[in-house]
């Protein structure tokens, strides 16, 4: 057990820092081209025609990759914490927990769903560099499955802390 644990452990470091990579190369290379973008208006050396194009793929990435990064850590945002505080008996704690991560699984699968049938149904290409929309548009099913994959797992957690307040992790 303690090995598959481990296993598990492993996978997810490892998820986790390829999306932090590629979360934090993609903020980098915003920040250079937004500020090449900025000189380029004031001293017009070159045309930066393609600008746009790849802001609106690193910006998709950095958020979509980053947040699925933090999904699995549990450190995005949570409107929930303060209700879970009050509640004073810890089996009803992890319940309430239970029911709020079934809650966004919902919400999760169906971003999943449309975001995947979004991907599958783009056509088009970008105008200059002709990429196609769906390499644009990939970072969404694949952040999609993590939020789904990591909700199914905090759903799990909770209903074994449930059963098992007290127990050793």
């Amino acid at each position: 057990m303690e090995k598959t644990q481990g296993a598990l452990n492993l996978i997810d470091k490892t998820i986790f820092n390829i999306l932090k990579v590629v979360s934090l190369i993609s903020f980098f290379l915003l920040t250079i081209l937004i500020t090449a973008n900025v000189f380029v208006r004031f001293v017009p050396i070159i045309s930066l025609h393609w600008f746009d194009e790849i802001i609106e793929l690193l910006f998709a990435y950095m958020v979509f990759y980053g947040s699925a990064a933090l999904w699995i850590t549990n450190e995005h945002f949570s409107v929930g914490n303060w209700i879970e505080k009050r509640i004073p008996n810890v089996r009803l704690r992890h319940l309430y927990r239970a029911i709020l991560e079934v809650v966004i699984l919902v919400f999760a699968v169906a971003f999943f769903y449309y975001s995947l049938r979004l991907t599958i149904l783009a056509r088009d290409v970008t105008n200059v560099f002709a990429i196609p929309k769906k390499v644009l548009y990939s970072c969404l099913p694949i952040s999609g499955v993590i939020f789904v994959i990591y909700t199914v797992k905090n759903i799990v957690v909770q209903i074994i802390d449930t059963v098992h307040p007290y127990h050793a992790k």
